[in-house]
Parts: C-alpha cells; structure tokens; sequence
C-alpha cells in the first residue's frame, strides 16, 4: 500500500521536455540532413536569381524589339537600317537582321550575282544560304534566352526527391535512437520525425517555384520564337522580290 501511494505521488513530478521548435529541430539534426537541407536553399536561391536576370532580359529583349521592328517597317533602305543596326543592341531581331544583310552582301560580292535590267537592281542566287544563315541566328538567339533554364527544370524534379531523402535520413535517425535506448516515447523519436519532416517541406517549397517558373519562361520563350520566325518569313519575302532570281 505505501508502495503504490509513492509510486502514485512520484508520476505527477515527471516531466518530458519535448523542443518542438523549428529552428532547434534544423540546429539539432544530423549532419547529412542540415547539408541536404543546405542544398535545398541553395537551388532556391540560385532559381530566385536566375529567374531575376530572365525577367530583365526578356523584359528588355521585347522592348528592343519592338523599336527595331517598327524600324524596320518605316526604312527605305535595308542599307540604312543596317547603318542604325547599333541603335538596338539588345534587340534579338537585329542581330538576325544583321547576319541575314552580310550573308547578302556577301552573295553580291560573289561570281554568281547579276545584274537586273531596267533599274539595275542585284538579282542574287543562292536563296537557301540566306535561309539557313536566318535559321541559323534564330536558333542561336532562341539557345540565349533557354540558357540555365535547365536549373530550374533541374530543382523542379529533384527537389522534392532531395527533401524526399532528407525525410527518410531523419526517420532512419528515430529509428536508430530506439534502438539504442530500447524506447519509444515521442521524447526519443521527435527530434527526427520533426528534422525529416522539415527537410520535406523544403524540398517542396525549392520546387514548386522552380516549376512555376519554367513553364512561364518556356512559354515567353516560345512567344519569342513565333515572333522572330514571322520577322525572319518578312525579310525573306521582301528580299526575295527585290533581290533574288525567279521570283
């Protein structure tokens, strides 16, 4: 009978502290769970500043273009617009306009330009150079503006399995610490449950944006591409009725 009323008057005194905070949880795991979570971080911080200087190109890419299209439509001369072309040196249309006119001047100079009759205009050959010359800058503009568009597609698929990782190191944590101590109170298997937990939440929160992200760069992107593949068809039927052969 004394037995259990001291028994019954000790149980009231124990205590279990059980730190639930955040911060505490990341400050106490386990080396590879920090290091994963730091990873984690990083591709966020990395896509917030690529997503930052995509913004501002494309931003000032399509303003450029703007003003060298409505250029391009109120010049006489393709001579003249290419006197100007360093007016618009973020313009990507420009430089495609740029290759195109020296791949041109470069068919006049050749043997195999001629001479047309009443005007006296150049009547060119080799239509398909000054395609592939136009293919060629529209390519190589369209690689610009998809570089390091990979990082985020990158941390888009890897991240939730990066935190994924971290989830399961934490929980292999609880389970070793039950094993060593031969209990499994929430006081023992917390710590890790919280750090693996964390690491989840991370993971996604890396994604998620890094999703959003590229799909609307990829979009802008692919509007970019529309637009300079309809410039470049313009500039092909313009030249190919005042400058080639046939036509």
């Amino acid at each position: 009978m004394n037995l259990f009323i001291n028994v019954a008057n000790a149980a009231p005194n124990t205590q279990v502290s059980i730190n639930t905070n955040a911060i505490d949880a990341l400050t106490q795991a386990s080396p590879v769970v920090q290091l994963t979570l730091l990873i984690l971080v990083g591709l966020s911080i990395f896509c917030w500043g690529i997503a930052y200087t995509k913004f501002r190109q494309l931003k000032v890419i399509g303003s450029a273009n703007e003003q060298f299209v409505n250029k391009f439509w109120k010049v006489g001369s393709l001579d003249t617009l290419y006197n100007d072309i360093d007016d618009y040196p973020d313009s990507s249309m420009a430089r495609i306009f740029k290759t195109a006119y020296l791949e041109m001047k470069k068919m006049a100079d050749s043997p195999l330009m001629s001479k047309g009759d009443a005007d006296n205009k150049p009547q060119l050959s080799g239509l398909d150079n000054l395609e592939r010359a136009l293919r060629k800058a529209t390519e190589n503009e369209i690689a610009k503006l998809e570089s390091r568009l990979t990082v985020l597609a990158t941390t888009g698929s890897t991240g939730p399995f990066i935190g994924l990782f971290g989830t399961v190191w934490g929980i292999m944590g609880s389970f070793h610490k039950i094993g060593a101590t031969g209990n499994a109170s929430l006081a023992v298997v917390a710590p890790g449950i919280s750090e693996a937990l964390i690491a989840t939440a991370i993971g996604l929160a890396a994604a998620i944006p890094a999703v959003v992200l590229y799909n609307n760069f990829v979009a802008r992107v692919r509007r970019e591409e529309i637009e300079m593949n309809n410039f470049s068809a313009d500039f092909l039927n313009i030249v190919k009725r005042n400058f080639f052969k046939g036509n």
